[in-house]
Parts: structure tokens; C-alpha cells; sequence
């Protein structure tokens, strides 16, 4: 994996992107949930995704540069939603809410569709989409100015 401009900006602008989305979700969510590490969490996961997902794709034009947008809003979603609920799910284990490693596995995936229920809104939505497909085209126009 070699360094490149394009990746760079595509990792601070999904970064950037991940940070704004959590800022969203978190007043969607019950009044006493803690967040602890959750938006710095989540602009982590946007730095990877940019890098690899976007970075990787660079170079191929506008038109696809689109598409990888898009396919980086849903990574950066799906990657989100696994490890945010992971974390959820380690923390009610250490409060034995599970009888045994199946149940907390399966505590994983039904803690994601809850979260994934409430953060479907309209507004996070178009900033996962919006950020992807900006994040993108700029790593785009990047990876043509800097080669």
C-alpha cells in the first residue's frame, strides 16, 4: 500500500464524515447512553475505509469515483455498526446479561439492527452519502493533480 495524496484526502474527508455522522446519531439515541470513545471511534473507522476503500480506487474518473463514494458510505456503516455493537455487547457480558458465547454473538447482530433502526434518518443518511461521494470525488481530483 503506498502513500498517495488521493489516500490522505480520502481518509481525513471520511474521517471527517464519520465524526459528522456521529454527531447526528447521538441525540437519536436514549438520553442515558453513554458514548464514551464513539465519535472518535467512528472517525477512525472513516480514516480506514477512506484510505483503503477510496484510496485503493483512485485513478479510474469522476464517474466511478461516484460509485466508490457510495460503496465507502456503506462500509463505513457497516464497519461502524459491527464494532459499536460489539463494544455494546462486550459491556453487557461483563454484566452477565448473556448465558453463553452463542447468545452474545447473536447479541452482536441484533444490537446492530437496533442501532442501524435508529440512526435511519433522513439527515444521517444523506451525510454518510454526501461525505462518501465528496470524499471520493475530491481523492479524484486529488490523485489527478498530485500523481
Amino acid at each position: 500500500m503506498t502513500f498517495t495524496a488521493a489516500r490522505l484526502v480520502a481518509a481525513i474527508l471520511l474521517a471527517i464524515t464519520g465524526w459528522l455522522a456521529s454527531q447526528l446519531i447521538m441525540p437519536l439515541m436514549p438520553e442515558a447512553t453513554v458514548f464514551g470513545i464513539f465519535e472518535y471511534l467512528n472517525a477512525a473507522i472513516g480514516a480506514v475505509v477512506g484510505w483503503i476503500v477510496i484510496g485503493s480506487r483512485t485513478g479510474r474518473g469522476m464517474t466511478n469515483a461516484i460509485g466508490v463514494g457510495v460503496t465507502s458510505a456503506v462500509v463505513l456503516v457497516f464497519w461502524g455498526l459491527l464494532l459499536q455493537s460489539s463494544r455494546e455487547m462486550f459491556a453487557l457480558a461483563n454484566k452477565r446479561r448473556y448465558d453463553g458465547p452463542i447468545e452474545a454473538m447473536v447479541g452482536v447482530f441484533e444490537i446492530g439492527v437496533e442501532y442501524l433502526a435508529v440512526m435511519a434518518t433522513p439527515a444521517v443518511i444523506g451525510t454518510l452519502l454526501v461525505g462518501g461521494i465528496v470524499s471520493a470525488v475530491l481523492a479524484e481530483r486529488a490523485s489527478r493533480v498530485w500523481r
